[in-house]
């Protein structure tokens, strides 16, 4: 059995509080939350669809989406309230000069307070364990709002309604990467481990959607890519600027039966897919979701990004835990105590010691995230697994028929419709 000893960062105030604990405090588990009432953003599921954007939000200044307000307003009022561990907003962040514009952030507060655990790395299912760390201990004052299906063919928003049955939550994450950083935790009380099923992974679109705003991206880590907790849950934040996995060129490898497109990245240094298109969000949610089902069932970690307010799904199958587990990482990048999960993988590094910042170079980058990525045959082995997995059909044009040219990944460009935030204007968030 393969293990690593890990020291997860701290993501909720709770985390290294579970001895002798008892309730009272109003938490997220069935002894409180059944009985609260916290605020609740109800979504229309018939919003939001995967494959573009009407004429009207073409041409025009999109209007900001509630959703956006309520998360950031939500957000900062726990900051001005000091649930957080460090102040995120006084991070350095700077671009990587090179092709590709890597990002790298100075977070030395980040890794300041852990709890020891031990994880196993080479099994990508485990069952929930009620005696870890789960986020049914998290104290409400950390939750921003209930997400979750309005039953009306209409958005709502209450500030206090009585919880459902299967609640779904966005709570804060008390050591955060960068702005907005929050935490989507599907069906809290089913107390669900860390893997992919369809209906959680289709709520995280409709957030996405929801958000309306191309600055918000959210992530997964699977067991053995680096999540640290086993509750299923999705990562979320706010960078007011490209990854340089969204700029990254792309070719054409198949087309479903409903129109969603898979991709494979080009010329990026770790191999992934993408997935876009399909008539409705459901289609890009159930071509997705079907993919990671099938890496999870064949023992494939993995992480996933949901960029372009859920137009647009990254899908990287990683080694990197294995390769450290087996003593194939070199010292170097070990030293530096960064694990490549999702945000790293797309391109934002953030790293723990002034050193690394202020040395961080494309070379770096591109020398970590290369042990993160599959070989070129072990990626051939994976989308063979996807497209024979049951559920997938493919139209009659064939891969041979595809365009075997990289084509680039950003027609549209969707942040040029968008202004960053007002608390990123422009040159205050990322140091050029």
């Amino acid at each position: 059995m393969l293990t690593i000893k890990r020291v997860p960062t701290v993501v909720s105030n709770y985390q290294e509080e579970l001895e002798n604990l008892g309730c009272g405090r109003n938490c997220l588990g069935n002894c409180c939350l059944p009985v609260s009432k916290l605020p609740l953003y109800a979504f229309n599921k018939k919003r939001g669809l995967a494959g573009g954007k009407d004429e009207k939000e073409s041409e025009s200044e999109p209007e900001k989406s509630f959703l956006d307000t309520l998360l950031l307003g939500q957000w900062e009022d726990r900051m001005s309230r000091g649930l957080f561990r460090y102040d995120v907003t006084a991070c350095e962040t700077k671009v990587i000069p090179g092709n590709y514009g890597f990002i790298a952030q100075l977070n030395e507060g980040r890794h300041l307070k852990k709890r020891p655990t031990e994880f196993r790395v080479d099994k990508v299912l485990q069952p929930f364990d009620d005696k870890k760390f789960n986020f049914t201990k998290v104290g409400q004052e950390e939750v921003l709002f209930r997400f979750e299906e309005s039953n009306h063919d209409e958005t709502f928003f209450f500030e206090k309604a009585a919880a459902s049955s299967c609640p779904s939550v966005v709570a804060i994450n008390v050591s955060p990467i960068e702005y907005g950083h929050v935490l989507l935790i599907p069906r809290v009380l089913d107390c669900l481990p860390q893997r992919i099923d369809s209906e959680s992974f289709l709520l995280a679109l409709h957030m996405a959607a929801e958000a309306a705003n191309p600055f918000f991206r959210l992530g997964y880590n699977s067991l053995g890519a680096f999540a640290t907790i086993n509750h299923l849950h999705f990562q979320a934040y706010y960078m007011s600027m490209p990854f340089p996995v969204e700029k990254a060129r792309t070719k054409r490898i198949a087309i479903m039966s409903k129109g969603v497109k898979m991709s494979e990245l080009c010329d990026y240094p770790v191999c992934g897919l993408v997935f876009e298109g399909g008539k409705q969000l459901e289609d890009l949610s159930e071509a997705v979701s079907l993919s990671c089902i099938c890496l999870q069932n064949n023992n494939i970690p993995y992480n996933v990004l949901i960029s372009d307010s859920g137009r647009r799904i990254f899908l990287f199958p990683q080694c990197y835990a294995e390769k450290q587990a087996l003593g194939e990482v070199s010292q170097e990048l070990l030293d530096t105590q960064v694990n490549p999960a999702v945000w790293e993988i797309s391109g934002h590094m953030v790293l723990k010691r002034r050193k690394d910042y202020e040395e961080a170079s494309e070379d770096y980058a591109w020398r970590l995230l290369a042990e993160v990525s599959l070989s070129k045959e072990r990626l051939e082995e994976v989308k063979a697994y996807i497209l024979e997995a049951p559920g997938f059909s493919e139209t009659e044009e064939r891969e041979d028929e595809m365009e075997d040219t990289c084509s680039t990944l950003d027609k549209e460009n969707p942040f040029k419709a968008h202004a960053p935030h007002p608390r990123f204007s422009e040159g205050c968030l990322v140091l050029q």
